[in-house]
């Protein structure tokens, strides 16, 4: 049996496009921090925000942050027709042109868009925007999601990305941090060991998060680092997390898991939040709405409070400075002509 708490320190996910009686009553019950929505709960505008209030209705905060992974590419849960395309994160890194800003500016602008589409329904977080280096001989799990091949490419898009959506009323999220550049292997399939040692991690996998380590959320990396911890990811390691995450990043913002349901984790539910919340994440992630995994995930999640409360409830309060007029149809109009009309509806 559940024991009520004010605020389990978990973002979870629901099975469909409106929920279920079961649901209801299980958010009513457990109180998670926020929630995710992903393709299967998305059919149209109205249906959406439907969703989106109801499940702040079951937790009872009209702030509840409500997340998304709409990055572009082949990572966006909101498409055509109702909602605009938009490329990769590599297509702004590739943009041509005489002047040197064009690039950061149209990230921005692409992001700001983004925004405007989201805060339409009522979401409040995007996981965006991915600070991985890619590594040429890596999976491609990241490949073209990463905005550029340098250290500089990605830190100055990636905040770029992270201040339009800011100036939308929109969180960004910062992944994978301490970064998922190197690995060999996809995370969501299988458990990734970079053996890279500590200074060459510093210098290029650490390096974009340090640039952003001021931004409000960052998700971590399914991934061994075996210089650091040869036993654990950094989501489940303490050594990562206070040595790297919050020490040489120096990132002390909300750190949430990245999705516990993905193979790169082992033990059951109940094990894997534990051991994420003992080594330092704020908040765990569990994705597919599936009950009895959700059920399993909170009792190892715990209540939301203390210094992970105080982060969660700073990152919130970054929404309330946002966001700037903004004439969506101008922008783009702006967008569609940077990419000559490649990814318009």
């Amino acid at each position: 049996m559940l024991r009520q708490v004010s605020v389990t320190a978990a973002i979870l996910g629901c099975s469909g496009p409106e929920l279920t009686p079961e649901e209801r009553s299980f958010f009513r019950r457990v109180k998670p921090w926020g929630f995710i929505l992903f393709k299967r709960n998305v059919e149209t505008p109205d249906q959406v925000r439907t969703l989106v209030a109801a499940l702040r209705d079951t937790v009872g905060r009209a702030d509840a942050p409500v997340l998304i992974d709409q990055e572009g590419g082949r990572v966006q849960r909101l498409g055509p027709p109702h909602w605009n395309r938009f490329p990769p994160g590599r297509a702004f890194g590739d943009l041509k042109g005489n002047d040197p800003l064009l690039r950061r500016e149209v990230t921005r602008l692409g992001a700001r868009l983004m925004a405007h589409d989201l805060a339409a329904l009522g979401i409040n977080v995007d996981c965006v925007p991915v600070l991985d280096v890619p590594d040429p001989a890596g999976h491609e799990i990241i490949g073209d999601r990463a905005y550029g091949r340098t250290v500089e490419e990605v830190a100055l898009l990636g905040r770029a990305a992270a201040e339009g959506l800011i100036a939308g009323g929109v969180l960004p999220v910062i992944k994978h941090i301490p970064g998922h550049g190197r690995a060999m292997a996809d995370s969501h399939l299988e458990l990734p060991v970079v053996d890279a040692g500590v200074e060459e991690l510093d210098g290029r996998d650490f390096a974009p998060f340090r640039v952003l380590s001021d931004m409000p959320m960052a998700m971590t990396a399914h991934v061994i680092y075996s210089a650091l911890d040869r036993k654990r990811p950094a989501t489940t390691s303490r050594k990562v997390m206070h040595k790297v995450i919050r020490g040489a990043i120096g990132f002390d913002g909300l750190v949430m898991s990245d999705d516990l349901s993905m193979k790169a984790l082992s033990g059951d539910f109940t094990e894997r939040a534990g051991d994420s919340r003992a080594a330092g994440c704020d908040v765990v992630l569990h994705c597919n709405g599936v009950m009895a995994e959700m059920t399993a995930v909170v009792k190892g999640a715990g209540e939301l409070k203390g210094r992970a409360a105080a982060r969660a409830k700073a990152a919130l309060a970054r929404l309330a400075k946002a966001s700037e007029p903004f004439d969506a149809a101008e922008g783009r109009a702006r967008f569609d002509a940077a990419f000559e009309g490649a990814y318009a509806a």
